[in-house]
Formats: structure tokens, C-alpha cells, sequence
């Protein structure tokens, strides 16, 4: 190899222009370097935009999420409130009639937001929904069924809130 050949360096080119287009090359990945970690900062700020908005709209969810359910308590307050305000000079058969039309007012608002009431009166007995607190013989129902239903249960979309507390029949003694 002769002087002036490794002088002008690979395929023909001279020193300079080598170091010349090699600092081209570096300017170029040097600017899609700059463009890629730009994209990922915006991308980040997105993120972490998104997780707080979450944040935010989970928490409001928390806050105001029976907001519809509230709303509709607020008429079986007023009935209350009316029942209470005519106690006085009300018969016994009026403040039952207003009571039971309360009852059905409280429950249709419960119905309609999903919670259900767990009235298991003469259903085989489910632990998975009913609380045994007594057994009792009985001679008309069938043993391992819910005789007597002591207090409601009740479930919110299938899911239980409250077991149904009951007494179990038993096998009568012969």
C-alpha cells in the first residue's frame, strides 16, 4: 500500500470528507435520538396524565357514586317526615297505611338500584345466604328448610349484603 492510497482513506475518499460525512451521520442519530426521547417524555407526561385523570375519576365514583340511590331516599324522608308531622292527631289505621306506603316506597328504591330483599320463608336452607341462629322440630315443614324467617336478608346484584337470619325445621320426635 502506497502513501498516497491510505491517504485518500476507504473507497477513494479523503480523510476529511470521511470525518465530514461521519459527523453528518452523528448529527442525524443525534436528532432521532432527540426525536425518540421527546416522543417518550410526551408519552410519560400522557401517562401519567391518564393515571391521575383514573385517580380522579375513581375517586368521584367513590364520592358521589350512590348520588342516584340518595336521590331517590330522599322521597321515603319526605314520606317519613309527613308521617311523623301527622302523628299526632292521626289514627292508628292512617299512620299504619302511611308506614306500610313508606315501606314500599324505600324498597321499589332499593329494587331499582339493584338491591334485593333475601325472604327465604319455606326454602331449603342455604348457608350461603341464610344465618341458622335455631332448629325447631315441626311437623308440617320439611326438615332443613327455613321455618320462620327472624330478619330479612338482603343482596346488592347477587352479591350478599346481609344474610337472611332464620330458624331451621327439624325432624320431629316420633
Amino acid at each position: 500500500m502506497t502513501e498516497e492510497s491510505a491517504k485518500q482513506g476507504l473507497a477513494g475518499q479523503e480523510p476529511e470528507d470521511l470525518a465530514k460525512e461521519a459527523a453528518e451521520d452523528l448529527d442525524k442519530l443525534q436528532a432521532e435520538v432527540d426525536e425518540h426521547r421527546d416522543r417518550y417524555m410526551r408519552l410519560a407526561a400522557e401517562m401519567d396524565n391518564l393515571r391521575k385523570r383514573a385517580a380522579r375519576e375513581t375517586d368521584q365514583a367513590r364520592q358521589f357514586g350512590i348520588e342516584r340511590f340518595a336521590g331517590e331516599l330522599l322521597g321515603v324522608v319526605d314520606s317519613l317526615e309527613m308521617g311523623v308531622a301527622a302523628g299526632a292527631e292521626s289514627t292508628a289505621e292512617a299512620l299504619l297505611e302511611g308506614s306500610q306506603a313508606t315501606l314500599r316506597l324505600l324498597l321499589g328504591a332499593m329494587d331499582k338500584h339493584g338491591v334485593q330483599v333475601v325472604d327465604p320463608d319455606g326454602e331449603p336452607f342455604d348457608p350461603q345466604f341464610h344465618e341458622a341462629i335455631a332448629t325447631q322440630p315441626s311437623a308440617t315443614a320439611e326438615p332443613g328448610s327455613v321455618l320462620i324467617v327472624v330478619q330479612k336478608g338482603y343482596s346488592l346484584n347477587g352479591r350478599l349484603l346481609r344474610p337472611a337470619r332464620v330458624i331451621v325445621a327439624a325432624a320431629q320426635d316420633s
